[in-house]
């Protein structure tokens, strides 16, 4: 039978359709429509309720506006009652005292309640804040107890407090004690005795530092000790005097810097070790050393030399602890505290220079220490150390270019008035200095790039340049011959025209093997070379006399026709080397 059909249709399953054995099978005759694309449903953005609403703020700032409120008013009770004569001592020390310990307990009921975190860190907060400045005024206002026994009490109250926060894991807690206490102690007292009050806050925050990463301690512990301190040291300075109390206030002022920075350290590389990248603690350490950086100023020129170098000695001594492989592991100091320590230490070391230094001797302190660095930076590659090199390095020059600058050089009655043998040790020191830092930018990569050493090498070649004719002319000023100023601008002139010499025929020399730095002598040569032509003509053919212009012109022009003569056969040899191939 065939296949059925229906009004000339072939009946689904019919094989009369082309292509039927080749499709596999039945396959329908009709194409459906297809359907339209569906549309992703895209979720809304939630919409975030202003702050005030969201949850926990306005707790929050009720919390901490209450502790603050509160503390005021123990300080009130502590200090203005005493000033108006309410009560007597014993009733305003009794009250706070129980009112502190009133508080904590009940901070402590209520944290122990659900939805009672925030309220009870706040009343514990402030509970033992209200007690620390009790035993402040009864240390300092009463003096019923000693010093020493008031500052151990106190870190005992402290020392609770942070040890609450850290069992709590509450770093609002240790934050509100320390700041509740060190912003309000300067209320209760403002002798010398608070600067201890406040490093004993610093102090009892640090063991928190070794199991809890809580950034914000490092900053609300340090800063108060810090400011009163700068105020101290500012005190002292402004108030030398000569009896022995003022002398003792500033021995004791350095002895508080010295402390907050070792505790800034501590706490720095306590932090450090339990999260390497806590940048914080590594600014809260160099807050912390500014206190023993502004030590120096209380102190006339010898001890202000003593401490800065002592400052610097310690703390360039934390910089290199991690280049010490048995020291650096023990230690654990990340690289941004040793840089934070390098850095404070430079500043130290900079004091030391401007101190124990004249004037005239100043560059040579500074490109020696510039020196140093750049030699430490080149052996370690390490770019700090570069960085702090060329930023002494930069100050000496300045400093050299104030002594003898260009006025100075070219006028003689000027040179014979202020440069000599100071100003020729300071230029030796600019080469010696310039030679070690370009040692050094090989040693650290910055001399790779054709464009990056043809620019450092144009800059280097100025400052020698500069640095050759200051030597030279003061050498002949220092000789004590009345043409001594004309000599040395002969000479320099001289070794200007020989050092491009140099250039040129090294660049010959290595045109062939190392064409990249072939040609960066070669341009450098040609550019002192026109140096050299122009200082000639325009300066000492209108300023050189006699025997001493004839030889500059006769030497110059020698070397002219040696370097042109090398210049013409190397490149003669180039082309027939060109042509034979």
């Amino acid at each position: 039978m065939g296949t059925p059909v229906a009004h000339g249709i072939p009946a689904y399953g019919g094989a009369s359709r082309p292509g039927w054995a080749a499709a596999g099978g039945p396959q329908p005759w009709y194409q459906p429509m297809p359907s339209p694309p569906q549309r992703r449903a895209v979720p809304a953005r939630p919409i975030r309720p202003p702050w005030w609403q969201r949850e926990g703020v306005i707790s929050r700032a009720l919390a901490i506006a209450g502790v603050a409120v509160t503390l005021i008013g123990v300080v009130m009770l502590l200090v203005l009652a005493a000033q108006a004569g309410f009560f007597g001592p014993v009733p305003r020390v009794a009250a706070g005292a129980v009112f502190s310990a009133v508080l904590v307990a009940a901070g402590t009921r209520v944290y122990a309640k659900a939805g009672g975190r925030v309220g009870g860190i706040a009343l514990a907060a402030t509970g033992i804040a209200g007690g620390y400045l009790d035993i402040v005024a009864v240390t300092t206002m009463y003096g019923w107890l000693n010093p020493v026994v008031g500052y151990v009490v106190a870190f005992g109250i402290a020392a609770g407090g942070v040890a609450l926060a850290v069992r709590w894991r509450a770093q609002g807690l240790a934050v509100l004690v320390l700041a509740g206490a060190a912003v309000l102690a300067p209320f209760v007292t403002t002798e010398l005795a608070l600067l201890g009050f406040l490093i004993v806050l610093q102090i009892a925050a640090l063991p928190v530092h070794s199991v809890r990463d809580w950034s914000w301690l490092h900053v609300v512990r340090t800063v108060p000790a810090v400011l009163a301190t700068l105020v101290a040291v500012a005190g002292a300075a402004l108030n030398p005097g000569g009896d022995a109390t003022p002398a003792s206030n500033r021995f004791q002022v350095l002895a508080a810097a010295i402390v907050i920075a070792v505790a800034g350290l501590t706490g720095a590389v306590l932090g450090g070790r339990l999260r390497a990248g806590d940048v914080t603690a590594s600014l809260s350490f160099g807050a912390a050393t500014v206190p023993m950086l502004a030590a120096p100023i209380m102190f006339a020129r010898t001890g202000s030399v003593l401490v800065s170098a002592t400052v610097a000695t310690m703390l360039l001594g934390v910089a290199v602890v991690p280049w010490l492989p048995k020291l650096g592991a023990a230690a654990r100091i990340p690289g941004h505290l040793a840089v934070v320590s390098a850095l404070a230490g430079a500043f130290a070391l900079l004091e030391a220079c401007i101190g124990i230094a004249r004037v005239q001797t100043l560059p040579v302190a500074l490109l020696l220490v510039a020196m140093g660095f750049l030699g430490v930076a080149g052996q370690q590659r390490a770019r700090v150390a570069a960085g702090i090199g060329v930023a002494f390095g930069a100050l000496g020059a300045l400093t050299f270019f104030y002594r003898a600058d260009i006025a100075t050089l070219a006028n003689q009655p000027e040179a014979e008035a202020h440069l000599g043998l100071s100003t020729a040790l300071s230029a030796l020191a600019v080469l010696s200095t310039l030679a070690v830092a370009g040692w050094c930018a090989r040693r650290i990569g910055l001399l790779d790039r054709e464009s990056e050493a043809t620019v450092l090498s144009v800059f280097a070649g100025i400052g020698a340049l500069y640095a050759v004719t200051a030597l030279t002319v003061s050498l002949g000023i220092a000789t004590g011959s009345r043409n001594g100023f004309l000599a040395g601008h002969a000479v320099a002139t001289i070794v200007w025209m020989a050092a491009a010499t140099a250039a040129l025929l090294y660049g010959l020399r290595r045109l062939a093997r190392r064409p990249q730095r072939a040609k960066v002598a070669l341009g450098a040569g040609l550019l002192v070379t026109a140096a050299a032509l122009a200082k000639l003509f325009l300066f000492d053919l209108a300023t050189l006399d006699g025997l001493v212009r004839a030889a500059a012109f006769l030497v110059v022009g020698v070397l002219l026709l040696v370097v042109g003569t090398r210049y013409a056969r190397a490149f003669g040899d180039m082309d027939s080397g060109v042509r034979s191939a």
